[in-house]
C-alpha cells in the first residue's frame, strides 16, 4: 500500500550579509512555525546552514515531537549547471564564482535528495524541509518536468511555504507556491527585488 508523501519546503527567513537571520527573519521563522504548528509532520529536515539552521530551530520550536535532522542534501548548492546553451540569457554569469567541484558535489547531493525527496511513501506523511532557494526551485521544476535548465529563476520568499505532493502512479502535483498568508505585509516577498513583489 501507498500513501500521499506531501513534501513542504520552507526557504530560510531573511538574512544580513554575514549570513544570520534579521531581525524580519526571525520574526518570518516564527510565524511560519505558528503556522505550521497543526500539521501532522512526521520529520524535519534542515540545512546545515546557519540562516536556515536557525530559521529551522525557530519553526521547530512550534512542532514538539518531531524529528529534527541537520543534512546536507537540505544545503545550499548548485543541483544542475546548464551548457553555456542552455542558460536563459538573464542568467548568464550568474553561476561563475562556484568551482568544478562545487559543481560536482551539487549534482551528487541533488541525486540524493531527488531519492530522498520525491518518491511516494509507504503510507500518508507530511515532512518539512527548511533549505534554500535553489533546492526549492530545483525540486519545483522536477515535479513540473521542466527542462534542468529551468530551475534558474523559480524563485522563493524568504520563509514562503511551498508544497509538493507525491503518489505512487501519478507525477507529482505542485499544490502551492510561495504561500506568505501567514506574514504580514512587511515580512512578505524578501528576497525578492521591490519591483516583483505582488
Amino acid at each position: 500500500m501507498s500513501g500521499n508523501r506531501l513534501l513542504y519546503l520552507v526557504r530560510h527567513g531573511e538574512a544580513s550579509a554575514d549570513g544570520r537571520l534579521t531581525d524580519a527573519g526571525r520574526e518570518q521563522a516564527r510565524l511560519t512555525g505558528a503556522r505550521l504548528a497543526s500539521v501532522p509532520f512526521a520529520s524535519v529536515q534542515h540545512s546545515p546552514v546557519e540562516r536556515a539552521a536557525h530559521t529551522a530551530a525557530l519553526i521547530t520550536a512550534h512542532l514538539p515531537g518531531v524529528p529534527v535532522e541537520q543534512t546536507p542534501l537540505a544545503g545550499d548548492y548548485v543541483p544542475y549547471l546548464p551548457p553555456a546553451d542552455e542558460l536563459p540569457p538573464f542568467a548568464k554569469g550568474f553561476l561563475d564564482g562556484y568551482s568544478p567541484a562545487e559543481i560536482a558535489e551539487g549534482a551528487a547531493l541533488i541525486e540524493q535528495a531527488e531519492r530522498r525527496y520525491t518518491a511516494p511513501a509507504e503510507h500518508d506523511t507530511h515532512e518539512l524541509v527548511v533549505t534554500h532557494n535553489f533546492l526549492i526551485g530545483w525540486l519545483v521544476r522536477h515535479a513540473l518536468d521542466a527542462p534542468p535548465a529551468r530551475w534558474i529563476g523559480i524563485n522563493q520568499a524568504n520563509c514562503g511555504i511551498t508544497v509538493l505532493l507525491y503518489r505512487a502512479g501519478r507525477p507529482p502535483s505542485l499544490v502551492s507556491f510561495n504561500d506568505l498568508a501567514h506574514l504580514p505585509d512587511h515580512l512578505r516577498w524578501t528576497g525578492f527585488p521591490p519591483g516583483l513583489h505582488v
